[in-house]
């Protein structure tokens, strides 16, 4: 009901900055629609919102992934031999883009120089969020907490006189807490909205609470705060009175938009084959000690074995010694670096397992392999 009444709606901006730079060589960067045969050039929908000079228009609607300034730049290593086409001066695209995952209008374009005197593009996108569950909020005095459920208007408990809170929050938190400001704000935000007139809070005159009493027992209002409530699913008197009050919360930047993840595949690191880490990499979600450890609890060995296999590799381990051996791919040869054998035999293991293996080898530790056929 509040909520689609445009309560706690936010606007949330997010600023992207573009910069020439200037690199050894006399080589730069140029702002400006990337031509089709530069490097790294996606899809022509992508740079549909640019104009002639490159940047999106002011009140362009961007999804993730569209391009809000072009840029391109030099290559990366100058002596490559792609450097130069038929002439022509090999570059890459590294245009800015929208995050993949948020949207909105562009706000405004600004274009200026930095200190170097280079020009300066900054880029703000606008988007207009209503507030969900997992969103974050705070009152004055530090009880945070976010939204667990959002109840359509009919659901919501309401007083005698028929009015439905906007918010119900767990008294649970104001013993651990110890935040007794917060229930005295309570109760002088319904005095002083009970009275039309200001209320002073402060603890140098008079006796707040008592005088919140006084005004709420003036005004019909029990002195305690509460109130009689009915559920609004059955309709029935509930049993307990409800404390009621009008109070500050103020919704904060934390929002559950900018924090949610998951994945079901995606980039894994080049060295040790893991998922990359982190929301902006389209990462995995580590699975730690402490999650290994509620598996095992459980009892879910299969879960185990195939969480902690996932990243299985096929490693050639010499049938003489033991240890990993060098397998040629392209004229199928194998070789064993310590005894210089050529049989080997095929082992499954994680790709983690053989980096660990590989380390040890470089500390003069040469690890065997006891195969299963031979040993055990």
């Amino acid at each position: 009901g509040s909520l689609q009444r445009a309560l706690a709606r936010s606007t949330y901006f997010r600023p992207y900055t573009i910069a020439e730079k200037r690199y050894p060589g006399g080589q730069e960067d140029r702002i400006g629609v990337p031509e089709k045969d530069v490097s790294s050039y996606s899809a022509e929908d992508d740079y549909a919102l640019l104009d002639e000079d490159g940047l999106a228009f002011p009140e362009a609607w961007v999804g993730g992934g569209s391009v809000v300034v072009g840029k391109t730049s030099p290559p990366r290593f100058l002596g490559s031999m792609s450097t130069f086409r038929m002439g022509v001066e090999a570059r890459r695209d590294t245009s800015s883009r929208i995050r993949h995952d948020e949207a909105g209008w562009v706000d405004s374009v600004v274009v200026t120089e930095n200190i170097e005197g280079r020009k300066l593009v900054r880029v703000r996108i606008r988007e207009d969020r209503k507030s969900e569950i997992g969103d974050k909020f705070s009152s004055r005095h530090g009880q945070k907490g976010v939204i667990g459920l959002i109840l359509p208007p009919e659901d919501m408990p309401f007083t005698e006189s028929g009015v439905v809170p906007d918010m119900i929050t767990n008294p649970h938190g104001i013993p651990s807490r110890m935040t007794f400001n917060q229930l005295m704000d309570f109760m002088a935000g319904k005095a002083a909205a009970a009275s039309g007139n200001l209320f002073d809070g402060t603890p140098f005159e008079g006796d707040p609470v008592k005088d919140a009493k006084r005004i709420l027992e003036k005004r019909g209002f029990k002195s305690s705060g509460t109130e009689v409530m009915y559920n609004g699913a059955t309709g029935e008197k509930m049993e307990v009175e409800i404390f009621t009050g009008v109070i500050y919360y103020h919704k904060v930047r934390h929002m559950v938009a900018n924090k949610i993840h998951t994945r079901a595949r995606g980039p894994v690191q080049m060295l040790t084959r893991q998922p990359t880490e982190g929301r902006s990499k389209l990462g995995g979600l580590r699975m730690g000690e402490m999650e290994k450890d509620c598996l095992v609890s459980h009892g879910a060995s299969l879960l185990l074995n195939e969480r902690f296999s996932s990243d299985t590799t096929r490693v050639p381990i010499c049938s003489k010694c033991g240890v990993v051996a060098v397998y040629n791919h392209v004229k199928d040869k194998s070789f064993c670096p310590l005894c210089e054998g050529e049989e080997i035999e095929w082992a499954e293991m994680s790709y983690a397992f053989h980096i660990m293996l590989q380390e040890l080898m470089t500390m003069g530790i040469y690890p065997r392999m006891v195969m299963k056929d031979k040993g055990w």
